[in-house]
């Protein structure tokens, strides 16, 4: 037993009584006294929720609890056991604690709405650092574990998030404050040439804002989860269990890869996972030399370009696509190796379709236990192309009117979901073509006005079944 949870638990104690000293100082009738039990009490539901997630408590976790509350609810605890604890059910019934907001925590929210005060970000802080550290108590963290944490997060931003739009809707309504970052998430010094490392909360919160994807967000939070509590137990001096950080993305051209691996990689660099946290891209051409002996320092060279972030390789499969004397597998070797020796300087992520992707881990035993992990990226919906339709005219300044929003639903249903479906770039085309054949058509306006400058009309959209190139142009490579 390392004592490891009395810490964040004792942060969270004293920062929540503050916050409702704070609070009840305002409020007639309310005990001061009462304010740091309460806050021990809440401390305690929460720590056994977190360790309820997975229906098993190890004897060290128990422990762990035990003496991090010991002090804190002496009339409850004094003497006990795991054993005496587990048979209590204490534990077992606040297993939806970490579900929904706690009573205490509106009480919070409340104050903020109408105070404009951040308790509701400070408790959110402290608790997310409660719920790293019960995760961080054994070895191996559960899978369900890392999704308690996830949940926690999600309903504590969530009621955050909904409270703040209320305030800021009422008249003279302002914002609320907030916390940079959440404690457990160090911020490494950044490399002299490169911009100071963000917070995680801000890095997850620019995820959130990619239109679709729900399930590469998902993975993408577990992801980071485990690295935080992993890094948690390094800080601590306890052993960490050996998991590859090497990726597989797969999913049609548009949906968001690059995008989802450049965010990774500052997520990477502000957990110390890499010091620099840049993303370089390359495919077959990047790494494939056309003579004997040029491959492997190609590949040395874009290894070379991506140490300390991340290297992107983008239809990795096309590198066991060629002939006999094609230096494609030599490429897929060397790959292997740098990918081991350098597994503490730089993540790998390769991206491609799935079919392809697991014929590529077949080619080399090495690849599939260094990239055990694969992330899917499915094609977007007829409501997800409209949303980055629209996203897309408000950066540019233009908007589709409801004529051109429902000709353009049309236009995206009328498209088969294919392999080389181009996903977000058929999007961007649609928008760009809208956008030509709005200026052929007011060009031979002699003076349109603003709002005609700025609106695209049906008119301005092809017909359903017509138009731009919505496959990628490589989609038939490898069929």
């Amino acid at each position: 037993m390392t004592g490891s949870l009395a810490t964040p638990v004792r942060r969270f104690v004293d920062a929540v009584a503050g916050a409702l000293e704070e609070v009840g100082s305002t409020v007639e009738g309310v005990r001061p006294t009462a304010f740091r039990q309460d806050a021990a009490l809440e401390a305690f539901n929460l720590t056994c929720g977190l360790l309820a997630t997975d229906g098993r408590q190890s004897d060290d976790e128990v422990w762990e609890l035990l003496a991090a509350f010991g002090p804190l609810l002496e009339t409850r605890l004094a003497g006990t056991t795991p054993a005496d604890l587990r048979e209590t059910g204490l534990i077992a019934r606040q297993a939806g604690f970490t579900d929904e907001p706690s009573a205490l925590f509106e009480v919070l929210l409340a104050a903020d709405a109408k105070q404009g005060t951040g308790h509701g970000r400070t408790y959110y802080d402290r608790a997310v650092e409660v719920a790293f550290s019960v995760a961080a108590i054994d070895l191996h963290t559960s899978q369900q574990e890392l999704e308690g944490i996830e949940r926690l997060r999600g309903m504590l931003l969530a009621a955050i998030d909904a409270m703040e739009a209320t305030r800021a809707a009422r008249p003279g309504g302002v914002g609320v404050a907030t916390a940079a970052s959440s404690p457990g998430a160090p911020t490494p010094v950044p490399a002299s040439d490169d911009p100071p490392a963000r917070p995680i909360d801000e890095l997850l919160a620019e995820l959130d804002d990619l239109v679709g994807l729900e399930g590469v967000k998902h993975e993408v939070k577990l992801v980071t989860n485990l690295l935080r509590v992993q890094a948690i137990r390094e800080e601590r001096g306890l052993p960490v269990l050996d998991h590859s950080r090497h990726l597989i993305f797969t999913g049609n051209p548009g949906t968001g890869k690059t995008t989802v691996a450049r965010l990774l990689a500052q997520i990477y660099r502000t957990l110390g996972v890499v010091e620099r946290g840049h993303l370089v891209e390359t495919d077959r051409s990047g790494l494939v030399a056309g003579y004997v002996g040029q491959t492997a320092p190609l590949v040395t060279a874009r290894f070379d370009e991506a140490d300390e972030g991340v290297l992107l390789i983008d239809e990795a499969y096309s590198l066991v696509r060629g002939g006999e004397r094609d230096f494609g597998r030599e490429a897929i070797d060397t790959i292997v190796k740098l990918s081991e020796d350098r597994r503490d300087r730089i993540v790998v992520v390769m991206a491609g379709y799935p079919e392809e992707m697991e014929e590529l881990i077949s080619a080399n035993p090495g690849l599939r236990s260094r990239f055990p992990k694969v992330i899917h990226f499915p094609d977007y919906t007829t409501e997800e192309l409209l949303s980055i339709t629209d996203s897309l005219g408000e950066r540019s300044g233009y908007h589709l009117d409801d004529g051109a929003g429902k000709k353009a639903a049309a236009w995206f249903d009328a498209i088969e979901r294919v392999r080389g479906f181009g996903n977000g770039r058929t999007a961007r085309n649609l928008f760009e073509h809208a956008v030509g054949a709005q200026a052929t058509r007011l060009v031979e306006l002699e003076s349109p006005t603003d709002e005609e400058l700025t609106t695209l009309v049906a008119d301005d959209l092809p017909e359903p079944g017509t138009g731009p190139v919505t496959v990628s142009p490589r989609a038939a490579e490898g069929a």
